[in-house]
């Protein structure tokens, strides 16, 4: 028999308005009014009619049926202020008992690759946001966009998690299956459920892309390649953002046509059915164990962390970050920890990101300033701020201003990016053009970003 685990991601962070110098000293550093029109549009257009399909997915089919989610700190944070309703239908959701919330980092952070012990305190915070919300004590974790190694895997295992999410990678598995839970180095009584990426990436990527010979992907086309693991397969892990369904892919491509029709094709199949993580995990044996040295993730072709600290201005940004905590907890001021916690949400470092080509038209697609360097300025001007607000004053490694620094030039001019030197006027041309998710999904760009196989 194969189950089928779907697990979705809902986020939203506290984006930051357009924090100038000129604006040292007052402690408003994010945009009230953009986050709040960003959630409703989502929620119009994916949390709701979404929740109802799921829903009525699982009333339709008796409970055979059942997801996963991971909804970070700062959603649920954003669902209270801006949607409440979209609260409530993930309560409804819980209350059917075929749906698990899985735990992560309260502030969506990196920080586990950089603060252990702040790591600890916002997983605590996510874990009793989680309980007090849905009822519900996660027992599997999901790291900040899958990112995963041994250590974290030894640590989230002594924090007593049965299970974890990671990213099925190739250069880890080499010609193991992702279909089989496996345990990670140091730490054996923990299993890992590995994404498939190659059917994740069918919905969440090509769902919509008229050029892809698999298109239109039907139900009954998917069903059937999630079928032909029958008999070579324990779990299919289909991992991907929530939004994928109405803001990602539009209601127009037929995605929740899809989605309505999924569960009745995949369980025609006998020996198919659906399962929770946590119900994967006590239902199937681990199949060996797998090796993961470095840090991997979901995102890229890398699948590596250098989506978030790939330049300088990500490295730099990210450590006088953190080298803050100290201070920030001295203070005793919660709200100035709240303000530095969602600082280290990590879209704010992607934002930063300078990546080209296919996975850089993807990073435009979700960045809202105009350039990595415009990104970079607006977070260490509010870091600065905040930083006197701890009684920290610093002097950045980067000089600030509103145009860009020497060193911040000569850094820039300096990188290396898809393997090859760019320079100044090309990194920082601050291409606004909008670009539609479909648009940033073309063949060959998807098939470099993952890795060349369609399925």
């Amino acid at each position: 028999m194969t189950t089928v685990c779907f697990y979705f991601q809902v986020h939203q962070p506290f984006r930051l308005r357009r924090y100038r110098v000129f604006d040292f000293g007052n402690p408003d550093y994010f945009d009230d009014a953009r986050n709040r029109e960003i959630l409703r549009r989502v929620a119009h257009k994916c949390y709701l009619p979404m929740n109802e399909l799921l829903a009525n997915l699982i009333r339709q089919h008796q409970g055979r049926f059942r997801v996963a989610f991971a909804v970070s700190g700062t959603a649920l944070e954003q669902f209270e202020m801006y949607a409440p309703e979209v609260l409530e239908s993930f309560r409804q959701l819980a209350r059917t008992g075929c749906v698990e919330f899985l735990a992560e980092t309260y502030y969506h952070s990196l920080s586990f690759v950089f603060d252990r012990e702040e790591f600890d305190a916002q997983v605590e915070l996510h874990v009793a946001k989680v309980e007090e919300i849905f009822g519900q004590r996660p027992r599997v974790f999901r790291n900040t966009e899958l990112i995963f190694n041994n250590d974290l895997a030894a640590h989230v295992s002594a924090l007593g998690f049965s299970g974890v999410l990671a990213e099925g990678v190739d250069r880890v598995l080499g010609w193991r299956s992702p279909n089989f839970l496996y345990t990670a180095v140091g730490a054996p009584d923990l299993k890992l459920l590995l994404k498939n990426y190659r059917l994740s990436d069918d919905v969440a990527f090509r769902f919509s892309d008229v050029a892809w010979t698999e298109h239109p992907l039907t139900a009954e086309k998917y069903s059937q390649w999630v079928g032909a693991a029958n008999g070579s397969s324990d779990v299919v892990n289909l991992f991907m953002d929530y939004e994928t369904f109405g803001e990602h892919q539009w209601t127009e491509t037929g995605i929740f046509e899809f989605m309505a029709r999924l569960p009745e094709e995949v369980l025609r199949h006998p020996d198919n059915a659906f399962g929770t993580p946590s119900e994967v995990v006590g239902s199937h044996a681990t199949r060996g164990e797998l090796d993961y040295p470095d840090f991997t993730s979901w995102a890229d072709i890398e699948r590596d962390l250098t989506a978030w600290l790939g330049n300088p201005m990500q490295e730099v940004a990210s450590r006088e970050l953190y080298d803050l905590r100290c201070a920030v907890l001295a203070s005793g001021d919660a709200g100035l920890l709240s303000d530095w916690r969602k600082l280290t949400t990590s879209d704010h470092l992607y934002y930063m990101c300078t990546k080209w080509f296919a996975d850089g038209d993807v990073h435009k697609y979700f960045n809202p300033f105009d350039s990595p360097y415009e990104g970079y300025i607006n977070f260490t001007n509010a870091l600065n701020d905040l930083a006197d607000r701890a009684g920290r004053h610093r002097e950045p490694r980067i000089k600030l201003s509103e145009r860009p620094s020497t060193a911040l030039r000569a850094a820039l001019a300096n990188m290396e990016i898809g393997g090859r030197a760019i320079g100044r006027d090309e990194r920082s041309s601050g291409d606004a053009e909008a670009v539609t998710f479909r648009e940033v999904t073309r063949p060959a760009q998807e098939e470099a970003m993952h890795g060349g196989e369609a399925r």
